[in-house]
């Protein structure tokens, strides 16, 4: 299940969707549980997972449809969760996630061979975790939905289940030490801080000092942006922590919580939150963007700016202040021409962030 497909032989691909699960990754999902059931002890199982996993394979849990999953995830990516608190949900209203697949494998050997796009790599938290050992539980799904005070929207469906699951009414997902995980191999084959030691290795062929913050940043995108500014400023002022020609590099995710109607993602907002803490100053440019070439709920893959971007917004009349009050990055970049179209890259590793001092 891929958003986009190729020819492959002897392999079928269906065409699913990202962020928000469609029919066609849902009849994907069907379609491997039910040729996993045709394996057995003496079957190998080979696994291709990576980020966006947990949209492209979406199979909910009888009598949860997938228009309530697809409320479900609307609710969560609008409420500014993070993607564990995210996939902890989505692994316990799924037949699929949070080890099921293993379970639907076993008593085959499997290898899963995984790009993870989430801080730190665990393994149920990729994709939601198919074929690992899930360490979350029914109860930690509904306390999600409580603290960011959204449970009287969760649909009733999948209030039942989880309230269900929370008394043991439905059987948890496989946790470590179940029988099915006895012949499972998973193995990290790339993750956010591959690309971010790539993107400095390019740098420093141009002759750039370069420094990588870390791969595990995450926190409100406005706020993530506007610190990484002061550094950037600091850069420039002082030539801590690095010399100029300067490259600095950062990654992770980020999140947004969406109080206004407009459009954008993670990656916009970002840059949208640093523009006024970086007006003026000389030679420099902000960027950050999504490495699956899709930020949130748009067809850009992110923003650039630099240190006359504010003042060029001003003589268009564009407010940084209000266009991030209804969370409309998008629409703000898109009028300066300056946001950041890669169209889909077929992988993901989460963001990536670079600021530059010349």
């Amino acid at each position: 299940v891929d958003t986009k497909c190729r020819e492959i032989p002897k392999i079928e691909c269906v065409i699913g969707t990202h962020p928000i699960p469609g029919e066609g990754g849902m009849e994907g999902a069907r379609k491997i549980i039910e040729l996993l059931k045709e394996t057995g002890e003496d079957d190998l199982v080979i696994c291709l997972i990576s980020g966006g996993g947990s949209a492209l394979l979406p199979l909910p849990a009888p009598p949860i449809t997938l228009e309530e999953k697809k409320k479900v995830t609307d609710l969560l990516l609008r409420c500014g969760a993070n993607i564990n608190e995210i996939n902890s949900v989505r692994k316990h209203i799924s037949l699929i996630k949070g080890g099921q697949l293993a379970r639907a494998a076993y008593p085959s050997t499997v290898i899963s061979l995984i790009i993870s796009d989430v801080i730190g790599d665990p393994l149920d938290v990729i994709a939601s975790g198919p074929t690992a050992p899930d360490e979350s539980t029914f109860q930690d799904a509904i306390e999600v939905f409580r603290k960011y005070e959204i449970w009287d929207e969760v649909p009733e469906s999948v209030r039942q289940r989880l309230e269900k699951g929370a008394r043991g009414k439905i059987p948890e997902t496989p946790k470590k030490g179940d029988a099915v995980f006895e012949k499972v191999n998973n193995v990290i084959l790339s993750n956010n801080l591959e690309a971010l030691l790539g993107a400095a290795e390019k740098a420093e062929e141009l002759g750039m000092n370069v420094l990588i913050l870390s791969s595990m940043i995450e926190g409100e995108s406005r706020e993530v942006g506007i610190a990484h500014a002061g550094i950037l400023r600091e850069v420039v002022k002082s030539g801590i922590p690095l010399r100029r020609p300067a490259v600095i590099i950062s990654g992770g995710e980020t999140t947004v919580t969406v109080r206004g109607n407009g459009k954008g993602g993670r990656a916009t907002e970002f840059v949208l939150g640093a523009l006024r803490k970086i007006a003026g100053l000389e030679n420099v440019a902000f960027l950050c963007m999504g490495t699956d070439g899709i930020d949130g709920p748009t067809d850009a893959a992110g923003a650039i700016a630099d240190g006359k971007s504010f003042e060029r917004a001003e003589r268009m009349n564009l407010s940084v202040e209000e266009y991030l009050r209804e969370n409309n990055s998008y629409e703000f970049f898109r009028k300066l021409g300056d946001l950041i179209f890669t169209g889909p890259t077929g992988t993901n590793v989460s963001d990536i962030r670079v600021m530059v001092a010349l």
